[in-house]
């Protein structure tokens, strides 16, 4: 396998959909929370694009292996195992390689923080096999844009934060004789969910906008992603609303003084974002504008992260 056909395989422009998440948790430590390590954040970073890589390469071969119609822009050009004509064998070695550093680089984070981060990264790695492997994958169902938002928009931020604040114990697993209990810091955990809100719309987005381009192949294929469940036109609407929700999520941040001023800043993005998303209602294909939005979450995202960062400075 050559370099060029491993990228292809797994996908590396789209792992800025993980890296905006890790930059803007790691950058929120440091405005709210004031901390910041730089081993925890280089150990992060490695682990989380190897698990990033390990699923949509695992995602291409189980749509290679499921694929009825083996024919046309999806399975001819957009997979790469067709593409490059790549050996499973090789694509399987790859996985493995990927998740292994993952696992072990994941473990050694965990022994320099505390067992929260086990078990968000246990969570997020049960989440990255089952979405695309085993009976009843997750990118086959209407969970798709719910999960992946949720995990690489949520989990991503929240992880990339916690591991330089663990010692702040916003989260703890108490032992106590014979109890065992869990203590949160509600406040501080609504705040960072406030934080990731508009990446978990982003990146839910990107899913919505591929499925919606997808409806015929998917249908085809027997996947009842959520656009055929709701149907195109509702499928629609949602990605309206969602990027609606992620400023309205920022907006609310900056009342409550708990994102920065700066973070107004993200607003500016309205306006091309709108323009984009009319783009994308008057035509949804693979090969023409689901490009929208990915350029969308970049762009925001982005802004999102430079507003924060600016915010740091400031103070």
């Amino acid at each position: 396998m050559t370099i060029s056909s491993f990228f292809k395989l797994v996908e590396l422009p789209t792992k800025v959909a993980s890296v905006f998440p890790f930059l803007i948790g790691s950058t929120f430590a440091v405005y709210r929370y004031g901390q910041l390590n730089i081993q925890h954040l280089m150990i992060m970073l490695v682990a989380m694009l190897c698990l990033d890589m390990a699923t949509t390469a695992l995602n291409n071969f189980m749509d290679y292996k499921l694929a009825i119609k083996t024919h046309g822009f999806n399975y001819e050009q957009h997979n790469a195992i067709v593409k490059y004509n790549i050996k499973e064998s090789t694509v399987k070695r790859t996985i493995a390689l990927l998740m292994s550093v993952t696992i072990g680089l994941g473990l050694y984070l965990v022994s320099r923080t505390d067992i929260i981060v086990l078990l968000l990264g246990m969570i997020s790695f049960f989440f990255a096999l089952i979405y695309t492997w085993g009976p009843f994958p997750i990118s086959r169902t209407p969970l798709g844009e719910l999960v992946s938002g949720g995990i690489m928009g949520g989990f991503i931020t929240f992880i990339s934060l916690y591991i330089h604040i663990y010692d702040l114990k916003i989260i703890q697993l108490v032992f106590d004789r014979n109890m065992f209990y869990i203590s949160i810091n509600f406040i501080e955990v609504i705040v960072i969910a406030l934080l990731t809100l508009p990446l978990i719309a982003g990146i839910a987005n990107i899913m919505l906008a591929n499925n919606t381009c997808d409806m015929e192949d998917d249908f085809e294929n027997k996947r009842f992603t959520l656009p055929l469940v709701i149907g195109k036109e509702n499928a629609l609407r949602l990605f309206s609303l969602l990027y609606g929700s992620g400023y309205l999520a920022i907006l609310l941040g900056v009342i409550l003084n708990w994102l920065p001023l700066t973070c107004l800043l993200v607003l500016i993005t309205i306006v091309p974002v709108r323009k984009n998303v009319l783009l994308f209602n008057e035509r949804q294909t693979k090969k023409d504008t689901f490009i929208i939005s990915v350029k969308n979450f970049v762009m925001i995202s982005l802004v999102y992260f430079l507003s924060l960062l600016i915010g740091v400075l400031l103070k």
